[in-house]
This record gives structure tokens, sequence and C-alpha cells, in this order.
């Protein structure tokens, strides 16, 4: 019996001091379903294997046990949980040295002072920034850059909000940021395009730097989005502004699969064109030579390849693209429509990377490698056409299919950070169109643009941008027709610039823009030369032209209230036609003609010969409702000193442009424009609401049979013109989610009217009339739905009004001349056939994969699905007598096509 009773006790006894493996997760698990208590594991130690004994201990104290034999540290925090680190223990209190001297926890174990030259890259550390140092309203002025842990390159439009108080703001081209908040602690929340959102704990005690590094790049792309203002059109103080960043436009549908940056400028409400292979902006009623383009501030002429069907600018290059349509801000000028400005990429600071991509037209490669790592790197792109195919499937009757075309562009960015105050960024560009429809006809022309950017920081606050740099174009067009009549017509503009740009925070809520910009014109108005030993062809030279175009702004950014702020500028602009040049002089009161004419004089080499000074005014006001809706307004006026001669209201290779001088003076122009923001549901739509009224005055039109080509006095066959322009915008835009994009309308009306009382016979009697790219209605829909993170469906919609045209009304024969004349009806008193297209795109996105050595995508689509012959221009002929019309449409069927891109 005893031996039984001694078996049966060690049997109960035996699972106290008994042994068994598990795994720390194991326990983690166990203890947060006895206890009820939060764990926080490090994720090294979860899957190590642990003996652990039965030995009637609880279970944090078995954690505890197994823990410290793996070399680890379990520690309780009151009121939040059990950290389990894998070396040492972590500190939830202060020692008593800090009850005399809180600055010196630098120097203890477990918390985090920022030093010089140190990235914030986690987001559990608590960074102290600033030593003490304020502003004049007791506010410390938080700054620095953010960065790319991948590339090392500035992270371009990302959003930064400290949610209380509420502050925000992005940062700019160069990655930097700058935010005004009282002394304190804060949570600093950052999100961004293609970036995971993360956050900064920062302890601010005065001025300071800090500049964050993100670690994890988001693969899940949220698009297509429109970013305006601070991402949150409420409550940016400007209007009538739009930033894109490249990956948002690339699921939007376009012809031949390119992703194509102006085409999806155009997608946006208020931006039309004239023709479907243009891709000249129409914005707002402007002409589509008042839209200042610049690429790395070098401005684009022509920023067109294909007869239009392509941007001119490689998107791959391209980081972000910002367009003004009213409050334009006052280090802008030059143009009296709108701004878009594009700013390039770098290349991968940290390892050696690169993209491809070929579509049914086109091939495009990039390269990225860093030069000196985390400090020099070099992105080179390029991109090429073969296009041919495309001219030879035509009918035979067109008479083009014996064409050929093509073009070719390349660019480059070398960037070099000298410290974290200094920076310097040399971007180049080139590119090439040639086409021909016979073997008697060519056609060519260049872009060329070089930029230097030097970026300093002088302090917190206070940063400047020396940019110099110079662009080119020209176009050159032969014709072998008739060998006896064989020509050469050249045109060449070259443009030199310097621009030095300084952002000052006076206060935390006072932000002044300050600079001054100098542009050197050279232009050759047009060469006429023989293309053949047999062409009779008498060479011609037009005289250049020269000028200077300067300009001082400043600009001043005023958060008066939290409720109201307000941006006002002044930017006074100056231009001085320079010799060598002879001009010539016509009565006073009348129109230049050659009835008219009284003399002529010659200008010495540099003299300026005349002048235009002048200030122009910008001033947009916010104010806020509530943190979801405002209502803001704005005036901004603004000079053009430069023309583009041309006889096609799109743009078109062979366009010319013209200096003021003398006799031509600069257009001007000024609008007023207000609207009303709200973002209902949390922010999860943003709509807008916008009215705007325009005035321009000395705009170039033309008289009845004006010659434009190898004018030497175009002043006697242009007629100063004013116009005016007016319409409403509506937008209701979804950023996030599945489904996503916007949907706008926007009614606008531009007439143009000759009411100079020199003019004897006014087009339509000195009556409004409509301008050519007027187009009153136009319905816009940008949409994409993600059926998973890889497989998306995309489509586009446009409906507007068809544009204005001159009819031919009847004929008659003229005795005296001898033969019969055309009499047309009143200047564009008629309208084509509305226009509507729409496009579909299914796109197939990279694999999430990041051990992969290769990332590729397709897309999938047809542009025009309905195949709607839109019509593109009308023109006639005279047949038997009779004239007859014609109705001429670009893209008449559906056009299917496919793209393939790959990353390594």
């Amino acid at each position: 019996m005893k031996r039984y009773i001694i078996i049966g006790l060690m049997a109960w006894t035996l699972p106290l001091y008994s042994q068994e493996a598990q795994t720390v997760r194991e326990l983690v698990d166990a203890v947060r379903q006895e206890t009820g208590q939060a764990v926080y594991c490090h994720p090294s130690l979860l899957d190590k294997q642990v003996t652990v004994e039965a030995s009637g201990e609880t279970t944090d104290e078995q954690l505890r046990k197994a823990v410290e034999k793996l070399g680890g540290q379990v520690t309780a925090w009151p009121g939040v949980g059990l950290f389990v680190l894998p070396e040492q223990q972590l500190i939830t209190s202060l020692p008593p040295l800090f009850a005399q001297d809180t600055t010196r926890y630098e120097s203890y174990a477990g918390m985090s002072r920022f030093r010089q030259g140190e990235k914030a890259t986690s987001e559990n550390k608590v960074y102290e920034v600033g030593g003490g140092e304020k502003q004049a309203d007791g506010r410390a002025l938080l700054s620095g850059t953010v960065t790319d842990f991948k590339t090392g390159n500035a992270v371009v439009g990302a959003t930064l909000v400290v949610r209380s108080p509420w502050k925000a703001t992005t940062t700019d081209a160069d990655g930097r940021f700058e935010l005004a908040l009282a002394p304190g602690k804060y949570e600093l929340q950052i999100a961004g395009i293609d970036i995971q959102e993360t956050r900064r704990q920062i302890d601010l005690r005065g001025n300071g730097e800090l500049d964050i590094v993100l670690e994890e790049r988001q693969y899940e792309l949220q698009e297509v989005t429109v970013s305006a203002g601070l991402r949150d059109n409420t409550k940016d103080v400007q209007m009538s502004v739009t930033k894109l960043q490249v990956k948002e436009i690339r699921k939007i549908p376009t012809a031949f699969g390119e992703v194509d940056v102006l085409r999806a400028v155009q997608a946006l409400p208020g931006v039309t064109t004239a023709g479907e292979a243009s891709s000249g902006l129409n914005v707002r009623g402007g002409a589509t030579d008042q839209n200042l383009i610049l690429f790395n501030e070098g401005t684009i002429y022509n920023p067109t390849h294909l007869f239009g069907f392509f941007s001119a600018i490689n998107s791959d290059m391209v980081e972000s693209v910002e367009l003004y349509k009213s409050s334009i801000p006052s280090r802008y000028g030059g143009r009296i429509s709108s701004v878009l400005d594009m700013q390039g990429r770098e290349g991968n600071m940290e390892k050696f990377t690169g993209s491809a991509g070929i579509g049914l037209l086109t091939s495009r490669l990039t390269l990225e490698t860093p030069i000196v790592k985390g400090r020099t790197s070099l992105l080179l792109s390029g991109r090429t056409t073969y296009s041919d195919w495309l001219l030879n499937a035509l009918p035979e009757k067109s008479g083009y299919n014996d064409g050929n075309a093509g073009f070719y562009d390349i660019g480059g960015t070398l960037s070099h950070r000298f410290n974290r105050k200094s920076s310097l960024r040399l971007n180049g560009y080139y590119s090439n169109d040639r086409f021909s429809f016979s073997d008697e006809d060519k056609y060519k022309y260049h872009n060329l643009n070089a930029s230097a950017r030097w970026t300093h920081v002088f302090h917190e606050g206070f940063v400047s941008n020396l940019t110099a740099g110079y662009d080119h174009y020209d176009y050159e067009t032969e014709d072998l027709t008739t060998a006896t009549a064989a020509y050469r017509l050249s045109f060449d503009i070259d443009q030199y610039f310097a621009k030095w740009d300084f952002r000052h925070d006076l206060t935390a809520d006072n932000q002044l823009n300050y600079g001054v910009n100098v542009l050197f014109y050279n232009v050759n108005p047009g060469t006429y030369l023989p293309a053949s030993d047999s062409s009779l062809v008498v060479a011609d030279q037009l005289e250049r032209e020269k000028a200077l175009e300067s300009a001082l702004y400043v600009g001043d950014t005023w958060n008066i209230t939290s409720d109201l702020s307000v941006e006002a500028g002044v930017r006074l602009s100056m231009f001085n036609a320079l010799g060598p040049r002879t001009y010539n002089i016509y009565e006073a009161g009348t129109l230049p003609s050659e009835e008219t004419l009284i003399g002529s004089e010659t200008a010495g080499k540099g003299k300026a010969y005349k002048t235009y000074l002048g200030p122009e005014f910008r001033v947009s006001a916010r104010y806020m409702l509530n943190d979801d809706l405002s209502v803001k307004a704005g005036f901004n006026s603004m000079r053009q000193y430069i023309h583009k001669i041309s006889n096609s209201t799109v743009m078109s290779p062979t366009d010319t442009w013209k200096l003021s001088d003398l006799n031509i003076r600069p257009q001007q122009g000024w609008q007023v424009a207000a609207g009303i923001y709200w973002n209902p549901w949390g922010g999860t739509l943003e709509t807008s609401l916008e009215g705007y009224y325009k005035k321009l005055t000395d705009y170039l039109d033309y008289r009845d049979g004006a010659e434009l080509s190898m004018n030497h006095h175009l002043e006697t066959d242009v007629i100063n013109t004013e116009g005016k322009a007016y319409g409403i915008e509506a937008m209701i835009r979804k950023p996030q989610g599945n489904l996503n994009g916007w949907l706008s309308y926007t009614y606008s009306k531009t007439l143009l009217r000759q009411n100079d009382p020199r003019i004897e016979s006014p087009v339509n009697d000195g009556a409004w009339y409509p301008a050519e790219y007027d187009k009153p209605h136009n319905f816009k829909f940008v949409g994409n739905y993600m059926f998973t993170k890889r497989y998306s469906l995309s489509l586009n919609c446009e409906y507007s009004t068809g544009r204005p045209v001159t009819l031919p009304a009847s004929k008659y024969y003229d005795h005296q001349i001898g033969s019969e004349i055309v009499y047309y009806a009143d200047r564009n008193s008629t309208r084509v056939s509305d226009y509507f297209r729409m496009d579909i795109a299914f796109n197939i996105e990279p694999s999430h994969k990041l051990t992969l050595l290769t990332h590729s995508s397709f897309s999938i689509g047809i542009y025009n699905v309905t195949g709607r012959k839109n019509v593109y221009s009308v023109y006639y002929e005279t047949d038997r007598g009779q004239i007859k019309g014609y109705r001429m449409s670009i893209f008449g069927v559906p056009i299917p096509y496919i793209t393939y891109n790959i990353k390594f």
C-alpha cells in the first residue's frame, strides 16, 4: 500500500518538474491570453525555441526566464504592457540626475538627441531638435529634407502634418520642408504618393533641422490622384493650381499607350486643345503661345513630337508637374495665360537602377547610377520612335502613305550634394523631329535646353536657388517639288537666362519670396535659301531681333489668423528691344502700312531703341469657414513680350516667334477668380467650384491676306486685338480607394474684338467674335478601378462643344481683276460638330515581391473606343466651278495598343 501511495505522489508532482520545448511566440500568446496585457516582442525572438520548466510559475515568469536564457530582457511598463527585447532592457523612467538638469538626457541610454548630420529613420525614437533659439513670436521653425532611403533622392510632394494644433506642409522640388510650431513634443505624420505612411516623434526646443529618411516604399499604387495645393484643396491659399506626379498619370489611357504629361494636363478642367493631334494647351481662354512651359527652369517652345501625338518631354525624366491657371506666383512672368512648371528627376544616389518600355510607336530607356554614393548621381534617359509604318498604313489616296516620320529625345541630370546646406544640379535635354510626306518635302525641328541650379540653405527659414541656363529652338523646311523653285526655309531662337530666387521666413506665419530674373533673346525670324543648284530662288534673310527681359519680384504669404491667409506680390518687368536693328517709322495715329510709312531708323549694337516697363500684381486670399470648407479669391496681371506667328490654331513646327518692338506692343492681361472648396465625408472627396473673368489687350490677330512668312514689315499685317474670357469650373475628385479619379465640367467663353478706331474695316464690323479655340461646354471623366493590388481598369471620357470655323457664303466675279472672289461669312460664325472620345485600358502592375531583380508591367487599351470621327479641321476646294467643303479627322477608328515596361 505504501508503494502505491509513493507512486501516486510521484505521478501527481511529475508535471511540476517536467520540461517542454516552445517558441517565444507561443509563450507571448499564452501571456496575452492569461493576463490580458499587451506584449511587444522584437521580431528576431519570436521563432526561437526555448525549454520551459512546468514548475507552477505564472506564464509571464516563464516568459521572463526563457528570454533571459536567450540573452534578452523582459520589461514591464505599468499601464502599457511587457516589452521583450533581444539585448537591452527598456528604460521606462528618467534617472535622478534629470531632476536637476533635463538637458543632459542625450547621454543617457534609451533616449535620442538629434545630432548634426544624423537622419531621422525611426518611428519610435524621440528626436530633440533645436538648441533654444526661437522666432520673434516665440515659435520654433522646424525645417529639413525628406529623402528616399533606397535612392537617396529628394522626395517631392510629401505631406508632413502635425494634428494638434493642425499644421501641414509639403516638400518642394529639393525635398525641403518648413513648419513653424510652438516648442514642445509632437508626432509628425508623413504621407505621399508611392511612400509608406510613417511618423516621427520630435521634441522641438527651438529653430532646428530634421532630415527624414523614409525607410519603406509603398508599392501599392493608389492612382489616379491629383494633388492640389497641400493635398487639401481647402487649406492652401493659392487657387486654380494643380500638382501632378508622373506616378499619378500612368493609368490615363492615351493614343498608342504612351505616358504623356501634356495629355494628362489636358484632362484637367479649364484646359482644352483645338485639335485631336495637338499637344498645345488653351488654358481659360488663352492662346497656345500664352502658356509658359518650363522644364528644369528652361523654356520649351514646341512641346510636341510627331504632329502633336506625343509630348516632347519624356515622362521618365519628370518628377512633378505644376499647372497655374490663376494665382500665379510673382516669381513667374513672361506669359499672360498660365504656367506649366515641370521638374526633372534626380538619379539614384544609392545603387544602379533602370527602366525600359516598348510600345507600338516608341521605345525608351532610363538609367540611374550613383557616382559618389549618397552624394553624386547621374540620370540618363532616351526615347526613340519607329513610326514610319503608321504613315505607310494610310490609304493611298491620302497622299501621305509614302511619307516617313520619326523623333528621338535624350536628357540627363547630374546631381551633387556638397553638404546638407548646398547642392548642385546640372540638367540637359535635346530633341530631334523629322518628317516628310513625299521625297520632295522635308521638315525638321529641334529643342535644346541646358541649365544649372545651385541650392543653398543660409540658415533655418532662409533658402536660395540660383539658376542659369540656355534654351534653343529651330526648325527647317525644304521643298524640292519644282526644281527651279526649290527652297529651304529656317527659323531659330536662342535665349540665355539667369534666376536668383529667395525664400525667407520672417516669422512663423509670414514667408517672403523675392528675387531677380534676366532673359536675353536672340531670334532669327527667318532665312530663305535656294535648295539646289538649279533653283532660281533669291536668298533672303530677315534681320535678327535681340532683346533683354528682366524683372524684380517680391511676394509675401501671411497667415493673418488660423482661418484667414493672404498671398500678395508684385513683379516689376522691363523689356528692352536692342540693336543692331533697322526699324520703320509710321505716321502718328495711323495703322502701320506702306501708305503711312515715313521712314526708318537704325539702332546700334546693344542700344535699346524701345523700352516697355510696368508692374504686374498678384494677390489671393483664403478664408476657412470650417476644417472642410473654405472660400478663395484672387487677382493677377501679366505681361507678355514675345508673340507666336502662325497660320494655324494649334501649335505647328513651322510657327515663328516675334519679339515686341517699336511697332508691336506687348500683350497684357489680367484675371480675377473666386471659388468655394469643400471636402465632405472626412476628406474622402474633394469638390470645388471656381469662376473667373479674364481680359486681354494687344493680342495679335491678322489682317485679311496677311503674309506671315519672310515678312520684313510684319507690323503691317497684324492687328492689335482685345479679348475677354469668362467661365466656371466644377470638379469632384476621389483621390483614394479602389475607385478613384475625377469628374469635371467647364463652361467657358473666349471672345475677340478689333475695336481700334484706326481700323477701317474691322473683323465682323467691330463686334465680338469667338476665338478659334472657343469651346463653351466641356465634360471630362478620368477614373481607375483596382480589382486587386496588381490589376486595374482605367477609363477616360471627354465631351466638348465643337470649335468655330469660318465658312464661304458665296462667290462673285470681279471684272476689275478678272477672276472670281469668294465671299466668307462672319469670322468664326459656324461650329464643327461636337467632340466626343472614350478611351479604356487594362493595367497589370509590377509584382510587389521586393526580392525580384526586375518588375514588369503591362497596359492594354483602346484609344477612341467608339471610333468617332471627330473633326480636326475643315477645308474647301473648287470643283467644276463649285466650292466643296471637306471635314478632316485624325483618329476615325478605334486604336488598340499594348505597352510593356520593365524596371531593374
